[in-house]
């Protein structure tokens, strides 16, 4: 077997050297040498599998050989990588290259120098900078460069969403990812099986191949993060009864007071960030690291606001904010208070 190329290779992007191919994790295709890297172990996880798999169904005799670069022994990298008696299709997973032993840099620079063009060798370094000499090989060396970062943003795990759902041949509308997104979005890992549950599970209970607000809110809109936006959502439309009653029901239950505050608050952000931005809803998205349906939402939301509304939200929850992480004697008060203002602020 002769590994090929990434199909959506495009020498030097991302990782600066003209003789780079980077591929995204989700289609990562067989190479001589590829090079996994980033502290997002989720995607790297997934890329290696999506590889495996890969080469499993053009080879199904594939020989996986795993290394841990932490503990390695010289020589087993080249006793790995030589002919099989068979002749089966062969996979190198090399782990744990943020941390690799003296022994490995130098067998790997040395295999670097001279892959085997039947082999696919994958390097992961989770980050650091242990190794980085066997890094510049393998990027001057031709590799296939993988980056596996977190997603931080708000607006890339909802591109995270629609691609997982787009990729089953699913369909989710915009309010249901952010409604995901909210409630799951603190772990990559678990946003991922959510949209898994979801597309496994929402045909036989909704009975549509669309999955909606409302299924989501159904299956996940009793986690904290969800019934946080619920109060925010309804406090900046200015219906003050169902956002204290939404508040009201989710402190009953155990909900801490601070992320209620904070969802608060970085709803109110975008509010005026927006309320300030000019240009259409793709400008304003791009310019505020968005999606295009937040913007949207947040200008509908925007109607009934002024400038010193805005302010006004802006100052009573950095007060709340203050008092729900130890200035007041009486949280739950505070949050009650922020929400009041905010949901009577609106004209």
């Amino acid at each position: 077997m002769t590994p090929a190329a990434s199909s959506n290779a495009r020498p030097g992007a991302g990782a600066g050297n003209a003789n780079v191919r980077t591929s995204n994790w989700r289609d990562v295709q067989p190479a001589s040498l590829v090079l996994v890297q980033g502290t997002e172990e989720y995607l790297a996880a997934r890329a290696l599998a999506g590889l495996r798999k890969t080469l499993r169904l053009q080879s199904p005799d594939l020989e996986v050989t795993r290394l841990d670069a932490s503990h390695y022994v010289a020589g087993q990298l080249a006793m790995a990588a030589s002919p099989s008696l068979f002749g089966e299709a062969k996979l190198i997973e090399v782990s744990g290259l943020a941390s690799m032993s003296d022994d490995f840099l130098v067998d790997g620079l040395d295999y670097v120098r001279a892959p085997d063009p039947d082999v696919v060798a994958v390097f992961h370094h989770g980050g650091g900078v242990r190794g980085k000499k066997l890094l510049d090989a393998l990027k001057t060396g031709g590799s296939t460069y993988v980056e596996c970062q977190p997603l931080k943003k708000d607006a890339d795990k909802a591109d995270f969403v629609a691609a997982e759902f787009r990729q089953a041949g699913r369909r989710i509308d915009p309010m249901a990812v952010r409604t995901l997104v909210a409630a799951v979005g603190a772990s990559l890992a678990e946003l991922a099986a959510a949209c898994s549950q979801l597309i496994a599970d929402v045909p036989a209970a909704g009975g549509s191949a669309t999955v909606t607000h409302e299924l989501v809110d159904k299956y996940y809109g009793g986690r904290v993060e969800a019934t946080a936006f619920k109060v925010a959502d309804a406090a900046l439309a200015g219906n003050g009864p169902v956002a204290l009653s939404s508040l009201r029901h989710a402190l009953a239950t155990g909900v801490d007071p601070v992320p209620l505050v904070a969802a608060l608050a970085m709803k109110v952000r975008t509010l005026a960030k927006v309320y300030s931005a000019r240009g259409s809803s793709a400008q304003i998205a791009k310019e505020l690291g968005l999606q295009g349906w937040q913007v949207d939402q947040a200008k509908r939301d925007i109607r009934g606001w002024d400038s010193a509304a805005l302010v006004r939200a802006i100052q009573v929850l950095a007060e709340a904010d203050a008092q729900v992480k130890g200035a007041a004697r009486d949280p739950i008060y505070a949050v009650e208070r922020a929400v009041t203002v905010i949901a009577t602020s609106r004209r």
